[in-house]
């Protein structure tokens, strides 16, 4: 399966351009993808973390300059969003709010298994077209579809892909073509960047809303996990007292939480009063 290496980042006004290679997925699974075991059995068994005790990450993140030595290096990751759907209000729940979907990742996947994390999350690599699917939104789109709304034909690891446009509005699943007939039903944002310093990864942080409230009696019965999430809960915007319980649960994948916090804070200056939530703010 192929990935997306960044080879690039500039970061500018409004806009993060990138640029991409293609990588293989053995390559990365045995390779980079073991730093973070590594380094979680090396603090798991007393010892501390320091130079010249942990081969992998000494080969290959040895300081700072070969964490942004992107050509240098195979830095592959991905892109993981915290998906927000409009509710209308109702007579047992209460006020309209926003629903927050969040999963636990299932034992199957290679990285953060069993762990808390925003849904969709998957590695930013291409379907069918290597330079049109290089987009992030494309990736977000297409895992909505995988991961929420139940197409197991846009899953790149069930095998070979036979159809020569997977994403055609034809092939759409029922909640996807209806939030793309009309503009303002569907918002995506990238809420954030980050080159992740425990597994090597470069880390997509997005927000996707769902703010026409007719989606959720039409189509909530149809949202669903894959065989990537061992479970999926759902949080009102309304609850502070939860999601802030929610926000110091210790098992969270470290991505998974970076994602979630900034999706927070921007859902928070859009949402209005669907949104009562703690303050989020970032530190250093």
């Amino acid at each position: 399966m192929p990935l997306y290496r960044l080879l690039d980042v500039d970061p500018q006004p409004g806009a993060l351009w990138a640029r991409v290679g293609i990588a293989s997925f053995v390559e990365y699974a045995l390779g980079v993808d073991l730093l973070e075991r590594e380094l979680i059995e090396h603090l798991a068994s007393g010892r501390t973390a320091r130079p010249g005790h942990m081969p992998l990450r000494d080969r290959q993140l040895p300081d700072l300059a070969a964490v942004l030595d992107l050509p240098g290096r195979l830095c592959a990751g991905g892109v993981l969003a915290l998906t927000a759907i409009a509710r209308p209000a109702d007579p047992f729940r209460g006020h309209a709010d926003f629903v927050l979907l969040v999963q636990k990742r299932s034992a199957q996947v290679v990285n953060t298994a069993n762990r808390l994390s925003v849904i969709p999350k998957s590695f930013h690599g291409p379907l069918a077209d290597r330079r049109a699917d290089a987009r992030i939104g494309v990736t977000l789109r297409r895992e909505l579809e995988e991961e929420l709304f139940g197409r197991t034909d846009v899953d790149r690891s069930a095998g070979d892909l036979r159809v020569a446009d997977p994403m055609h509005p034809t092939r759409l699943s029922a909640p996807m073509r209806w939030l793309t007939e009309q503009p303002g039903r569907l918002r995506m944002e990238c809420t954030g960047f980050g080159l992740n310093l425990v597994s090597g990864n470069y880390e997509f942080a997005s927000l996707v809303v769902i703010e026409d409230e007719e989606f959720w009696p039409r189509f909530g019965g149809d949202v669903e996990a894959n065989w990537e999430a061992a479970g999926l809960q759902q949080y009102s915007t309304l609850d502070g007292d939860l999601v802030t319980e929610l926000i110091g649960d210790e098992n969270w994948s470290n991505e998974g939480l970076f994602a979630f916090l900034q999706g927070l804070r921007r859902l928070a200056e859009i949402g209005g009063d669907r949104v009562k939530i703690p303050a989020v703010e970032l530190g250093c």
